[in-house]
């Protein structure tokens, strides 16, 4: 599979405020309740698209459209499986939430997360960040020992 370029730059945001720049940034409340809704689930969790459609006091259509938009942001993965439902057997659509989705579920809802889901997502968001830093320096010719210095200083 090929690796898509990701920018992870950082936001700081103020709590109070933090949904209404959000849902600013993705141009409704919509995605953003999807992923409160992921959150409730669990941030590892399923989250079926005929649940949400249920759930959520939007229409099939709009569900639907915001699901495939944070599928194209990379934000949730979408998934099929086979389910035995009153003798047929049926698939059904699933989301997961991917390493960028759960970064926006912390910044969302930092207090619902448990501490071990909060020290999970930041260590592959540090991860990733540590990545594209290193990227970033080699392009802009700044020195790895420069920014060991700057990370050995500030822990």
């Amino acid at each position: 599979m090929v690796e898509e370029e990701f920018h992870p730059y950082i936001m700081f945001l103020p709590a109070k405020e933090k949904f209404d720049i959000l849902k600013t940034i993705f141009g409704s409340e919509v995605p953003l309740k999807i992923l409160e809704f992921s959150i409730s689930k669990g941030v590892s969790a399923k989250i079926f698209q005929k649940e949400l459609i249920r759930k959520l006091p939007y229409s099939n259509k709009t569900v639907i459209e915001h699901l495939k938009t944070l599928v194209r942001f990379r934000i949730l993965s979408e998934h099929m499986e086979k389910k035995q439902i009153d003798n047929r057997v049926v698939w059904v659509k699933y989301y997961r939430l991917s390493e960028v989705g759960k970064w926006f579920a912390f910044l969302l809802a930092e207090e619902k997360l448990t501490r071990e889901e909060k020290s999970q997502i930041l260590r592959n968001i540090f991860r990733a960040y540590i990545r594209w830093v290193r990227k970033l320096s080699e392009k802009l010719d700044v020195s790895v020992e420069s920014l060991r210095k700057i990370f050995t200083e500030e822990l």
